[in-house]
């Protein structure tokens, strides 16, 4: 599972997530990927299911890039616990992704396999996302 393999501090402030990627928002490495379509929060475990589901469906042929990573802690209380009493303890690590954020990146295989591929890990994830292509991709390369 993706975290930081250590933080400054252990807890961080919810904070608000609006407007759109002013970064990571282009395709950078591979010819196809999938982009946010609104904001939200994603884990390190949704992360890794969708990682998953890609390589299995490519069956480990070209390459993929994962351009988001958890690195902010999210902290939980106990069940049937009291208010007060200070913050909770960390429970895990999530991504906070906002529109036009690429999210994965894929190369090295023809556009139908990569479209389905995106497709499985798209659904893996908390996000609507939309396929995007590389704009001088052509289908010659591969």
């Amino acid at each position: 599972m993706l975290q930081p393999k250590k933080t400054k501090f252990r807890r961080q402030q919810k904070g608000r997530m609006k407007g759109i990627a002013q970064r990571g928002n282009q395709l950078a490495f591979g010819s196809f990927g999938i982009k946010s379509l609104e904001t939200k929060w994603i884990t390190g475990r949704q992360i890794e299911a969708a990682r998953q589901a890609v390589t299995r469906y490519m069956k480990r042929e070209g390459q993929i890039w994962i351009r988001i990573f958890p690195d902010k802690p999210i902290t939980k209380k106990p069940a049937e616990v009291r208010m007060g009493k200070g913050k909770g303890a960390p429970e895990g690590f999530v991504a906070p992704v906002t529109p036009g954020r690429i999210i994965i990146e894929a190369e090295g295989v023809p556009y139908e396999i990569a479209k389905e591929a995106l497709r499985l890990a798209a659904q893996k994830l908390p996000v609507t996302t939309k396929f995007i292509v590389r704009r001088d991709y052509s289908e010659t390369e591969n």
